[in-house]
């Protein structure tokens, strides 16, 4: 009787070591990262290789949902969101998918994406509030794919649609969409073809934290310094290092900025938004107009405050690029309808008709 006990339990451990056996091979072989018809690499320059279009998508930011959209891109294919996506009117098909994140910026529930089994998992890849490297080195170890893709930067925006594009093979989609976007840089270019380096406003761009510490400002690398250059602005602050920094005030009241612009994420502005709740625009241009000094500033005597709502700091943002171009240089773009690019934007990507409040100006 013993020897039949021993002979089962050495035949049970042989199947249990068979099976790790073939699952870390199935494993190792979908990491394989030099086979595959299929090559991307992402905006971390990790090289990733698939014999065939993702099947199962894990997403938690809406800015590359929205990329999905612009390329026609299945949302079936999305099995698992973030609670940024509860919106019912704009996100039909998703606000009701299984959540593995509060928000695209908090932290991972990593039982609940191995839940959703995804195939792959697109994250943030450089807006310092998302650990991209530890989520990697988590998930894939276990088959999931993780693909760093920001979609909020001007300069690599193109190039990030084109990794998106070449995964799903939507690559006709994306000439269409970049002629698009060539239309209407063209379009605002062209208005710019005479305008001197002194004509374009000096801008200080300031983080919505602002208003409860020393000032914040974007700088250099930040996604708002392309979107002002090429709307015919400068922001004063794009030779500083980093995202953001902070600046004592004598350093905005030395540069004396002809526009004071904000970065709209935390206010109730955007998709079927208005400004009501919380801190509101007004009560934020109050607290500025307030600070020592200030009231000497250009951007203040001139009345010259902006806050953009967040989209413009998304996939939006060329189609957002006129109503910046247009605030800044308003007698330069008089017979353009700036708000139609935002009326197309979202009845073309979105399929519903823009509401909401998204710019507040002083």
């Amino acid at each position: 009787m013993k020897s039949k006990a021993l002979i089962s339990i050495f035949q049970a451990s042989i199947i249990v070591l068979c099976s790790i056996g073939i699952y870390n091979f199935v494993i190792n072989d979908k990491l394989d990262s030099g086979s595959g018809e299929i090559k991307i690499t992402d905006s971390n320059n990790i090289e990733h290789y698939f014999e065939e279009s993702p099947e199962r998508v894990a997403i938690t930011n809406t800015y590359a949902a929205t990329v999905m959209r612009m390329l026609d891109i299945s949302e079936e294919v999305i099995v698992g969101v973030s609670g940024d996506f509860d919106d019912e009117k704009l996100w039909p098909e998703l606000s009701d998918k299984p959540m593995i994140q509060h928000s695209a910026h908090s932290e991972i529930d990593f039982e609940a994406i191995l839940d959703t089994r995804p195939d792959i998992y697109i994250v943030f890849a450089n807006n310092g509030m998302v650990d991209t490297k530890g989520i990697r080195e988590k998930l894939e170890p276990v088959g999931i794919k993780v693909i760093a893709l920001d979609f909020y930067k001007y300069d690599s925006l193109r190039y990030e649609i084109n990794v998106l594009a070449t995964l799903f093979d939507k690559e006709d989609q994306m000439a269409g969409l970049f002629d698009e976007f060539d239309e209407i840089e063209t379009m605002v270019a062209s208005k710019f073809a005479n305008l001197n380096s002194s004509d374009r406003p000096k801008i200080v761009m300031e983080h919505h934290s602002s208003l409860t510490r020393d000032p914040v400002v974007l700088t250099g690398t930040s996604q708002w310094t392309d979107l002002i250059y090429r709307a015919g602005g400068i922001n004063v602050f794009d030779d500083l290092p980093g995202h953001t920094t902070h600046v004592d005030m004598e350093a905005i009241l030395d540069v004396n900025p002809d526009v004071l612009m904000f970065d709209g994420i935390t206010f109730d502005i955007g998709y079927d938004r208005y400004d009501e709740d919380g801190t509101t625009c007004e009560t934020h241009m109050q607290h500025i107009e307030g600070r020592s000094g200030f009231e000497n500033l250009n951007a203040i005597i001139d009345d010259r405050m902006l806050v953009l709502s967040g989209e413009f700091a998304g996939p939006m943002m060329i189609h957002g690029l006129p109503t910046l171009a247009k605030y800044l240089h308003p007698e330069i773009f008089l017979d353009v309808d700036a708000e139609s690019y935002l009326d197309d934007y979202f009845t073309t990507y979105h399929g519903v008709e823009r509401v909401g409040k998204f710019v507040c100006t002083s």
